[in-house]
């Protein structure tokens, strides 16, 4: 079996895990009802991209959500 001919020290090791870091998730707010969502993406809350309906919120909901989220989009329109 192969082995390495020499030992990789700390410091080779550490600078190549240099770029390993992990970075915090850019987010922006939706224009129409203000929630977190990652930016070019459609949101999960409202169904909006660009200002226009993309995805059905309402539509995969029992009766009880739907009225539900019916009301929530009401208010944030009203806001």
């Amino acid at each position: 079996m192969a082995l390495p001919a020499r030992h990789t020290s700390k410091n080779r090791r550490n600078n190549r895990r240099s770029h390993h870091a992990k970075t915090l998730a850019v987010l922006a707010l939706c224009p129409k009802c203000k929630t977190v969502v990652k930016p070019h993406c459609v949101c999960s809350n409202c169904g909006e991209y660009k200002g226009k309906m993309v995805v059905d919120v309402l539509k995969n909901l029992n009766k009880k959500e739907k009225k539900q989220k019916a009301k929530e989009i009401k208010e944030s329109k009203q806001n």
